[in-house]
């Protein structure tokens, strides 16, 4: 199982969040955003994917992001076209493309995504993308039906454990995990022993 932790902009933060060694680091490069990166991102483990997370954004600030942060992997959390995510791709960075799901969500459109990122990514749905601390239900998952592995996102926290262990026994291709707003204090930093806690009773049971 990976672990993904988004919404990173401070470097102590960022720094204390490494040591525990997630899979991906999440930066949001979308301005309006609480969390919004407006400084470079230090250093990490190179074993930690280094993630830019996009809304519509143009194919150049991209990539001028991912020069300038040396990013490692690409979130495009907004309307973005399988093309759009084809040239991100071609640039050989791992792509994830997110969708933000309700009970009206029409999966068949993910196919034409399919062969154009290496990963999804399933959010809530909200007027506006990301940190709204809010679950879908997870039950619509039922209907993915192809074989891409997914990031499940979305208002997950402590009090998500027992339900994300049954979503796992369902026959799914879960890869990982993502998290944010509910391991945060009020200035929107992640606590540390809480995310330590969650990813070691996640470990132990899955």
């Amino acid at each position: 199982m990976k672990f993904k932790i988004c919404g990173l902009f401070n470097h102590e933060n960022i720094n204390q969040v490494a040591v525990l060694k997630p899979d991906y680091i999440g930066h949001i490069f979308w301005e309006k955003s609480l969390r919004y990166v407006n400084n470079i991102t230090p250093n990490i483990n190179k074993e930690i994917k280094k993630t830019g997370v996009f809304f519509n954004s143009i194919t150049e600030d991209v990539i001028d992001k991912i020069d300038k942060h040396d990013l490692t992997c690409v979130q495009l959390h907004g309307d973005e076209s399988p093309q759009f995510c084809n040239e991100i791709l071609d640039t050989g960075i791992q792509v994830i493309k997110s969708f933000r799901i309700d009970d009206n969500f029409d999966f068949n459109i993910l196919k034409s995504y399919e062969d154009y990122c290496d990963l999804f990514l399933f959010d809530s749905k909200s007027e506006l993308p990301g940190g709204t601390g809010k679950s879908f239900n997870w039950k619509n998952l039922k209907k993915y039906n192809l074989k891409k592995g997914f990031f499940i996102s979305g208002g997950i926290g402590l009090h998500s454990i027992e339900s994300l262990i049954e979503l796992f026994k369902m026959d799914l291709p879960i890869y990982g995990i993502d998290v944010n707003s509910k391991f945060e204090d009020e200035n929107h930093l992640k606590k540390i022993d809480e995310l330590k806690t969650f990813i070691e009773i996640i470990k132990n049971e899955i």
